[in-house]
């Protein structure tokens, strides 16, 4: 039986399906590069946004018709959040919700003996200690908690992955430590919303990341996504361990709207000032770090001065990552109730902000230029070269390098979008 994997979505989800072919490979069963090579089909699927909801129910569609005889495994979001679709265009599909990884196997198996079999609901199974199978093993994923503690009116990623559940410090920490030995050179904190961490439990994020950068060993931390609202009760610790040696300068904190009206509306629980505040502090003990946003254009509550405001915001904050949605409905998100705004204002708002972003990014990446920047080598890239990480997670393009080597580069290229370097040790 020989097995492919297609994986959509955030790193948690690319994390999700590492498990799962480590779970598969543990029981000497063949992963294949394409799916031309493979008996089964895993489709892991992501369900955040609407663009890539239709590029999965696309996929699935075509796969059936150009491959009639291939099993398809669905997995991912998409089992939890909209079954009833899944069961429309995939009828005779099995399906393994996220917290059922540990079934993986036994659903693949009756797959390929042309039985249906669908595993979900929620679980509590620790997804850290396991085998992970990856294409770089410079870049270990860290699962710290899946779920969230929001209620955030345009989400539907809240209704397949649960209530928070943070797994203990003791077992990341083993996790990163076997991941370090085996020659990882990056360690991705990531979870919904790291912020989130330990409000289960008792512990605390910026505790997990102190203790993680005590480790032994050559590597680099990236603390993913932090909902605002979470990180106000240990601001202060949070800020002093990203300010350690071994953790990347960057924070990822989203901040959707700028107008206070809107984070109201969408039950994001925070207000525009403290986000500033946040930002300020970050900025004024850590000058060089990265500050990574998201945005939605066009929530269906959202007017012109609403939409002006977020316009203002990114102006003064200049985050040097803009992660810019348009507002889509997402099945069973409580705003799916709302009248969507034009589809013509949507489009021209989108625009706009798409054009602040290339501005604020092509001038961050400008006052790069001729900089002398330490970065780890992590990968290579797509269209030749390596890519290097600065201690600011800012991707370098670079030549005549190896991966996992530490160098110092002088920027000597910028764009809206990446660096380039020339080597100098």
């Amino acid at each position: 039986m020989k097995v492919f994997i297609d994986s959509y979505g955030c790193t948690f989800n690319k994390s999700d399906a590492q498990i799962m072919a480590g779970f598969l490979d543990d029981k000497n069963i063949d992963l294949v590069d394409s799916i031309e090579k493979s008996d089964v089909i895993v489709i892991n699927t992501c369900y955040v946004k609407l663009p890539t909801e239709n590029k999965i129910i696309y996929k699935i569609k075509k796969l059936q018709q150009d491959f009639p005889n291939k099993k398809i495994v669905v997995s991912g979001c998409m089992v939890e959040i909209d079954p009833e679709k899944l069961e429309k265009i995939a009828p005779n599909s099995s399906w393994i919700g996220p917290h059922q990884l540990n079934k993986i196997v036994k659903v693949v198996k009756k797959a390929y003996d042309g039985k249906v079999d669908r595993e979900s609901g929620f679980s509590k199974q620790s997804k850290v200690n396991l085998k992970k199978i990856t294409n770089n093993p410079l870049i270990h994923i860290v699962q710290i908690c899946e779920g969230c503690i929001g209620n955030c009116t345009f989400c539907c990623t809240r209704f397949a992955r649960g209530p928070i559940n943070s797994y203990p410090i003791d077992d990341i920490l083993q996790d990163i430590k076997s991941a370090v030995k085996n020659g990882a050179k990056e360690i991705q904190l990531t979870a919904q919303d790291t912020a989130a961490f330990g409000f289960d439990t008792g512990e605390k994020l910026s505790t997990l990341i102190k203790e993680a950068a005590n480790l032994d060993g050559n590597f680099k931390i990236r603390v993913g996504m932090m909902h605002p609202k979470n990180i106000l009760n240990d601001i202060d610790e949070l800020i002093e361990a990203i300010s350690y040696e071994k953790v990347y300068n960057f924070i990822h904190l989203p901040i959707q709207s700028g107008s206070n009206k809107i984070l109201k509306e969408m039950n994001r629980n925070h207000t525009v000032e403290q986000y500033y505040d946040i930002i300020n502090k970050f900025k004024e003990k850590i000058p060089n770090i990265t500050i990574a946003t998201d945005i939605i254009v066009g929530y269906p509550t959202e007017t012109t001065e609403d939409f002006n405001l977020t316009c203002n915001l990114l102006k003064d904050i200049k985050p040097s990552l803009i992660h810019l949605s348009k507002y889509q409905h997402r099945k069973r998100a409580i705003s799916s109730n709302l009248k969507e705004i034009p589809k013509n204002i949507l489009k021209k708002r989108s625009k706009y902000l798409s054009e602040i972003k290339k501005e604020i990014t092509e001038e961050e990446n400008k006052q790069l230029m001729g900089t002398i920047q330490d970065a780890i080598v992590v990968e290579k890239g797509s269209k030749g070269g390596f890519i290097a990480k600065s201690n600011s997670y800012i991707p370098i393009i670079v030549d005549n390098v190896n991966l996992g080597q530490k160098i110092k580069v002088k920027i000597n290229q910028t764009t809206s979008t990446y660096l380039k370097g020339k080597l100098l040790n």
